[in-house]
């Protein structure tokens, strides 16, 4: 047996929004079909931590929270600052360059709004030079004199890829309400398809083989399905526990699956946590789709 493949630091966010008359949406892009990760599944915009992203220059340019208050507020105290730091921005960064969306206030303290077609055009092309890595959010921060707005992350949940996996990301989960004067958009190289949909939605249509939601995200959608309003969800989740989740992998009847620590046949010992009654503790493959099941 080889080596285990080394976890690397990473953040996506679950961006979501409010509509009238209805439960609220999540924002889903579809992975290109040619990338090795996740081809062609439907995905949260994220991406994995970057060095520029715990730049000490960045220190200046935060809103919100320092990051003092960041290893406790992702439940991991002995988390160094700086990665907790850099974990939040590379969100930041990740929702920015893959989906347009950009957490942060100017110097008046107002957020940003690209509503003007000028300022539109002018964050569009930061966008695109953050993205080919010609730039850096310190870059664009000194640029626009912006501060990043760490308070409208919300720690969600903490995913680790399974061992048996090359490629293997130590991944935070966080939740942000889409910013009023802002407009996501798939990137169109990575990226290609993008649409809001509300969790029963995305369920439904996994479920139907017409989109492909991985483990991971299949499971948080699951949950989010739960609530109806965003501030349901952010009610729900605030203070609740995060615990580790690193799910391990079983072979049910000849297909695959997964167990996480809460299934009660879960057996690695570091991350097993109490059994949850009731509660879909395991995610299977059936006729080639994702299915979340109890033990």
């Amino acid at each position: 047996m080889g080596a285990i493949p080394e976890l690397r630091p990473a953040a996506t966010v679950i961006l979501v929004r409010d509509r009238q008359g209805g439960p609220y949406e999540i924002f889903l892009m579809r992975r290109h079909r040619n990338q090795a990760f996740m081809g062609g599944a439907y995905v949260f915009p994220g991406g994995r931590l970057d060095e520029g992203d715990s730049h000490p220059d960045l220190l200046a340019h935060l809103h919100g929270l320092g990051p003092e208050a960041l290893p406790e507020r992702l439940q991991e105290p002995a988390l160094p600052p700086e990665t907790a730091l850099g974990l939040h921005l590379t969100a930041i960064r990740e929702m920015f360059e893959e989906a347009g969306v950009l957490l942060a206030v100017d110097a008046s303290g107002a957020a940003v709004d690209f509503h003007a077609p000028e300022t539109a055009r002018r964050f569009a092309a930061y966008r695109e030079v953050l993205h080919r890595g010609e730039m850096t959010l310190k870059d664009l921060a000194a640029r626009e004199g912006l501060r990043f707005a760490l308070d409208l992350l919300l720690p969600y949940a903490h995913w680790m890829t399974p061992e048996i996996e090359s490629k293997r990301f130590d991944t935070r989960f966080f939740l942000a309400r889409l910013p009023a004067g802002q407009r996501p958009v798939h990137d169109e190289a990575e990226l290609t398809a993008s649409v809001w949909m509300t969790p029963s939605q995305a369920l439904a249509e996994h479920q139907a083989g017409r989109i492909v939601l991985m483990p991971p995200t299949l499971k948080t959608v699951e949950e989010l399905a739960a609530h109806r309003t965003t501030e349901a969800i952010f009610k729900a989740v605030s203070g609740r526990a995060i615990p580790p989740i690193l799910p391990q992998p079983f072979t049910p009847g000849g297909e695959f699956g997964v167990k996480l620590p809460f299934d009660p046949e879960y057996t690695i010992d570091a991350f097993k946590l109490p059994p949850r009654p009731g509660e879909t503790c395991r995610i299977v493959t059936c006729k080639g789709i994702w299915t979340t099941a109890t033990a």
